[in-house]
């Protein structure tokens, strides 16, 4: 008679956790570690995108090498996210001599760990064992986020979460273009979140929310479409072959796309190319950082008796670039607010120009690094200085950059001025 498992939450803020493997098991499990606040060491010769991010952003250490027995000094949990049983033993064997709990993707009657399937709702986390079954655990824990949403109901299991869901007669699947929200995993909207739920394939951008990708139910197909600035990236063509390849092979497929997927997210590309391959197509908005960037630093895009009209456009292409559609000048000119997404490579020359063409130095500017998580960064300056201070203060995307004074209408004197 084999033993259940003994449940446990681990507090692992400080403590050094080892993840072996730079794959998709890794991409979805990382997540959940970096929020519980562990010290993640990632050893793995080759990363996903996704991971590369997290790396670049200082919230781990990744060792680019194959796994070595002293790598596990000083670590309190090692996860084998590998699909090698040879590999993973030898690590199960390294952690087993040093008493260091082991999970393994490869083997769970072989791992001394199990990673149980998990919901978030607010404060609390409900983590659901399944008694080694990892199909009745999604289950029941499926079960029990619907009832937190509705906070009604009865608690039933499913039948077969490893079953294409929603997949209409005749073959063919479908596509949702779906927006995660502008970081945090709480601001995908309801819709958004069960059809994740639901999905066969998840297709995601590396902006997504991560904890939403370590809810996913067993068995799903997840493609890492990360779009790196300035490093690796999978093609426009490429993520839409993907899309259209799985739907016609009759898969339930969610685009899972930072902010909304039709603000400078090529929602509106994906879209034209599974209508012409007649894949059904539904697109789900998102909260998108435009809007909620600034709103979490406390500005208002727009403000009574301050500003009537805001301008969202996109600084990824340099204003004397023969390739840029903005009218920078005509921005200028402006008295509302200026939104400026993707644009802090080019935050220099886009302020020089706004300047050149009569925007005031003192005009209130502020940039937003990482909005509405736990790496939110707040810069408040003016248009004459934010480039320097985004320097100085060694700011990085991605960000949103406000220009105008509802940056200041929410300080004490703006709001006595309203």
């Amino acid at each position: 008679m084999s033993a259940n498992a003994y449940p446990l939450g681990l507090r692992l803020a400080g403590l050094r956790v080892v993840v072996v493997g730079g794959g998709t098991v890794a991409t979805r499990r990382v997540p959940a570690l970096l929020d519980a606040g562990a010290d993640v060491l990632l050893v793995a010769p080759d990363l996903t995108p996704a991971l590369r991010a997290h790396v670049d952003a200082g919230r781990l250490q990744w060792v680019p090498r194959r796994f070595a027995p002293d790598d596990l000094d000083g670590a309190w949990l090692v996860q084998v996210a590998i699909d090698d049983p040879v590999a993973a033993a030898e690590i199960s064997a390294a952690a087993a001599a040093r008493r260091i709990f082991c999970v393994r993707a490869d083997d769970r009657n072989a791992a001394t760990a199990w990673t149980p399937a998990v919901t978030r709702y607010g404060p609390v986390t409900v983590a659901v064992h399944g008694g080694g079954d990892p199909r009745r655990a999604v289950s029941v824990r499926d079960a029990i986020r619907t009832l937190l949403q509705a906070r009604t109901g009865t608690l039933l299991t499913g039948s077969d979460p490893q079953a294409p869901l929603n997949t209409p007669p005749g073959g063919t699947g479908q596509v949702f273009l779906v927006g995660s929200g502008p970081g945090d995993p709480e601001l995908i909207t309801l819709k958004g979140w069960r059809l994740l739920s639901e999905a066969d394939v998840v297709v995601a951008d590396r902006l997504v929310p991560g904890l939403l990708l370590d809810e996913l139910r067993t068995g799903v197909e997840l493609v890492d479409a990360s779009k790196i600035p300035y490093g690796p990236s999978r093609t426009q063509e490429e993520i839409n072959r993907i899309l259209v390849d799985r739907a016609l092979a009759g898969a339930f497929v969610v685009r899972l796309k930072g902010g909304d997927p039709y603000v400078f997210g090529r929602g509106g590309e994906e879209l034209l190319a599974c209508a012409a391959a007649g894949v059904p197509v539904t697109v789900v908005p998102g909260v998108t950082s435009s809007i909620a960037a600034p709103a979490a630093a406390g500005i208002p895009v727009t403000h009574r008796s301050v500003a009537h009209e805001f301008t969202v456009v996109s600084g990824h292409v340099a204003p004397d670039s023969p390739d840029s559609l903005v009218r920078w000048d005509a921005l200028a000119g402006l008295r509302g607010t200026l939104v400026i997404l993707m644009g802090l490579k080019n935050l220099r020359a886009i302020t020089s120009t706004l300047l050149a063409h009569g925007r005031t130095a003192g005009t209130p500017a502020a940039v937003v690094q990482e909005a509405t998580t736990g790496g939110e960064r707040v810069l408040r300056s003016t248009l004459g200085e934010v480039a320097d201070a985004v320097t100085a203060e060694g700011l990085r995307p991605p960000a949103v950059v406000v220009i105008g004074d509802v940056v200041v209408a929410l300080d004490p004197a703006g709001l006595a001025d309203s």
